[in-house]
């Protein structure tokens, strides 16, 4: 699935082997000479150069500059070539990059409801995501982004349901997650599902997860499919728990600044692609959970089924979704409880 063998070389860390492959935010670009623009932005992501993120947000740029006349032109760039997660969100804040597309369990970090669709086993699957995400709930996280320094442009993209993997031994019962050491992104949802369940989060920014795994500093992960996929995490990890614990979304987000900058009908035609292109990504993740858990299989991940009534359970148990209601407070909760049914 994937076109490059791009694994760092002994004694060069993922991030600065990343960092070489400078001239990715070309691929699939016009080549129109970027000072013809009228607007030159960028688009930063995390994510692998072949992961559906990437392929639509390219997508979606061409369309804008095509329905623009060439007046805007962004340029993707991925695979943290602009700094890691934090770093990119820093960056929008501060006007450095223009776009950046984040994950809602990082993007927790600065507005903690984005954190409220990663609950642990709260969704039964696609038919509640979306109900919630193109629904009051996904309303209610968009206007509470918008009034920390940042824009949300688009809506909700698919990150996937989250699955865990480890190294050491396979994950089938809530017990068998007491003392994994578990890399997870930095995320206080993420964060407080594994401290619930026993087992040691430890937050590292996604460039440098393979490099953890590969050096033991962490016992497995959690990712989805795709992204496991696409980052090559099969390398470093033998067993493989179809947990779907979270659902997670990402986020385009803008600096207010420079998307204001841009007159109305641009700024019309850059959310009106990017929400195409949403819809585009959806479809992909949605297919590729389907048919990569075969091809993962022939990599030599070893998949485990598990119940997942009882890590809910467990999460009950250790009062996880009561401290949850309090944080987010009873109007989101209640939103959010409109799709799942009563988790507390």
């Amino acid at each position: 699935m994937h076109p490059f063998d791009n694994r760092p070389k002994a004694g060069m860390t993922r991030r600065k082997f990343l960092a070489t492959g400078a001239a990715l935010p070309l691929i699939g670009l016009s080549t129109r000479r970027a000072d013809a623009a009228e607007f030159t932005y960028k688009l930063a992501t995390a994510q692998d150069p072949t992961h559906p993120v990437n392929n639509r947000a390219r997508e979606a740029a061409s369309r804008i500059r095509e329905a623009t006349g060439g007046r805007l032109e962004i340029r993707v760039f991925p695979a943290s070539q602009l700094g890691s997660d934090s770093d990119q969100l820093a960056q929008v804040r501060n006007g450095g990059v223009e776009f950046c597309n984040q994950a809602g369990s990082t993007l927790s970090v600065l507005v903690p409801i984005a954190g409220i669709a990663n609950t642990g086993f709260a969704f039964n699957g696609y038919d509640d995501v979306w109900k919630a995400m193109d629904g009051e709930l996904g309303k209610y996280i968009r206007a509470q982004i918008d009034k920390t320094g940042i824009l949300s442009v688009s809506r909700a993209w698919d990150n996937g349901f989250r699955q865990i993997t480890t190294s050491t031994k396979a994950v089938r019962t809530p017990d068998d997650l007491h003392g994994l050491k578990i890399r997870v992104p930095v995320s206080p949802m993420l964060t407080s599902i594994f401290q619930s369940l026993a087992a040691g989060p430890t937050p590292i920014n996604f460039d440098e997860l393979y490099s953890a795994l590969q050096t033991r500093l962490v016992d497995g992960q959690e990712n989805a499919l795709p992204t496991i996929s696409t980052s090559k995490i099969y390398e470093v990890q033998k067993y493989i728990s179809m947990t779907s614990h979270v659902w997670d979304n990402y986020w385009i987000l803008a600096n207010p600044q420079a998307f204001q900058r841009l007159p109305p009908d641009i700024q019309q035609i850059v959310s009106r692609e990017f929400d195409r292109s949403a819809l585009d990504e959806r479809a992909d993740i949605a297919r590729l959970s389907e048919s990569l858990r075969a091809e993962l299989a022939g990599k030599g991940l070893q998949f485990s089924s598990v119940d997942r009534a009882a890590f809910r359970g467990a999460l009950s148990k250790a009062g996880f979704y009561q401290k949850w209601q309090g944080k987010f407070g009873t109007q989101a909760w209640d939103l959010l409880q409109q799709i799942t049914g009563r988790l507390v």
